[in-house]
């Protein structure tokens, strides 16, 4: 089942571990810098999500996520024309890489 846990904080596991299936963790932010140190504090990168309206913050939000793959305003990003990998704990390289 798909599951929403509101009110994480970042000392809580789960705002810290690589979970593997459909959970969405709520934690209010003020700013985009703050948020984005705090997407980054983590020892995984995998994949990330964040939806947004604005252009502009959609290219700086993406580009400064230390993430191998991310998703923008969807929860499906894997496809078989894109290479899948991840950085930091969750993997070196991608897949069909030379690295």
């Amino acid at each position: 089942q798909p599951t929403i846990v509101a009110g994480v904080t970042d000392s809580m596991s789960i705002a810290k571990e690589e979970i593997f299936g459909p959970v969405a963790c709520i934690m209010p932010f003020k700013t985009e810098e703050e948020v984005i140190q705090r997407a980054n504090n983590t020892s995984s990168g995998l994949a990330s999500y964040f939806y947004a309206n604005d252009v502009s913050r959609i290219h700086r939000v993406s580009e400064a996520l230390e993430y191998g793959m991310v998703g923008v305003n969807t929860g499906l990003i894997s496809t078989e024309v894109a290479p899948f990998g991840g950085v930091k704990e969750s993997g070196i390289g991608r897949e069909g890489s030379r690295h």
